[in-house]
């Protein structure tokens, strides 16, 4: 089990670097413009936090009746859309303008029904930032593969989703 992410900033701040302020929508606003996306809304599906520094996000989707399938528990199309915009996302917000990036492919496994609150946490780390940068600093494409874990309020692997991330230097 990995280490939970840490949603302060690492320089103890409260407002990000003047870099990450020249963002349209910075960590503090996102959550509140994506709980309004018709989709996310009518799903249940809620933002909860966004690391400073965009290296994580954590999402949330309650079950109730009037969201849930005919076995009483998430569909499968809500489960992975808890996952399908963030890499996307934080990786656009880490590398900063001058990217082409995009989600190539994706994928789900459920393991167990989610009821109840289920949680996913998708995380991309600095390391893996740099890795795609240095990967694509001559035009080349990269193509990094990131797996979250869904789990239900008592710890359960709900399910696993993973999506293919294509990244590309706009011109190099």
């Amino acid at each position: 089990m990995s280490t939970p992410p840490d949603f302060t900033s690492a320089t103890g701040r409260s407002t990000p670097p003047r870099s990450a302020r020249a963002m349209v929508v910075g960590p503090r606003l996102f959550p509140a413009l994506m709980n309004c996306y018709p989709p996310f809304l009518c799903a249940g599906v809620r933002v909860r936090r966004v690391a400073p520094d965009w290296t994580a996000i954590r999402v949330t989707h309650r079950v109730r009746p009037w969201n849930w399938n005919v076995n009483r528990s998430a569909f499968g199309g809500t489960l992975f859309a808890m996952t399908d915009p963030f890499y996307a996302v934080m990786a656009a917000r880490q590398l900063g303008p001058g990217y082409r990036i995009w989600n190539t492919t994706g994928s789900i496994d459920f393991l167990a029904p989610g009821r109840d609150t289920v949680t996913a946490t998708m995380e991309l780390d600095p390391a893996q930032i740099e890795s795609i940068r240095s990967a694509t600093a001559r035009g080349e494409k990269s193509i990094t593969t990131h797996t979250t874990e869904i789990l239900s309020a008592d710890g359960t692997l709900v399910a696993r989703a993973s999506q293919s991330l294509y990244v590309r230097r706009a011109h190099p």
